[in-house]
């Protein structure tokens, strides 16, 4: 199986090919939210290290959020246009998922800052089957969860959470997905975008 798959959701950066047994990943942890600029640039280089290339691959997917609106934009584009361009199948992961298979043994409540003393969450079970549907939380509300989860994020938030890092979790989510038959790149909004509220 082979694939290729980014996640353009944060404020990092990571590519990641699978070449038959043979992984190569490439993650910036801060571009400045300049994924646009910098994302083709990590595909090529990410590929050229797997000597692999878009037509070899089976899957071509990205992370659909929760995250940066622009940035999760970005990668469906971006992997829709390789999808269509090589008619190839799609894989979409979700940013709650990078956090939850990086950790093994714990009940898992995923979390992403929204901004404001909000939070994305999504919780996970110890066989990785969500058990909290994904909703939009206040601080409040996460930590009435401590202790039933074990609470992850991707960064330093405004509570105390266990940081993980997205690469460590984006091969195992993505054959997950692959395998759930996660194939749909839309991306996954919570709540409308800053620009959508100052529009009441």
């Amino acid at each position: 199986m082979n694939y290729l798959v980014f996640d353009t959701s944060s404020k990092a950066l990571s590519v990641l090919c699978r070449k038959g047994d043979e992984v190569t990943l490439t993650h910036l942890n801060d571009c400045a939210l300049q994924h646009s600029v910098m994302l083709m640039d990590a595909v090529d280089d990410t590929l050229a290290k797997a000597n692999c290339s878009v037509k070899e691959c089976d899957y071509i997917g990205c992370v659909v959020g929760p995250g940066s609106f622009t940035g999760i934009r970005i990668g469906i584009a971006t992997a829709k246009g390789f999808c269509l361009g090589a008619d190839k199948k799609s894989v979409a992961i979700t940013a709650f998922e990078l956090i939850a298979y990086t950790l093994s043994d714990d009940n898992v409540l995923a979390l992403i800052d929204a901004g404001r003393g909000y939070y994305y969450a999504c919780g996970y079970g110890k066989d990785r089957m969500v058990t909290f549907e994904a909703r939009y939380l206040s601080g409040e509300e996460v930590e009435n969860m401590r202790g039933t989860y074990t609470l992850a994020s991707l960064e330093q938030l405004g509570i105390e959470t266990k940081v993980v890092r997205a690469e460590e979790g984006l091969q195992k989510a993505t054959e997950r997905a692959i395998g759930a038959g996660k194939s749909v790149l839309e991306a996954l909004y919570l709540r409308k975008s800053q620009a959508e509220e100052q529009r009441k």
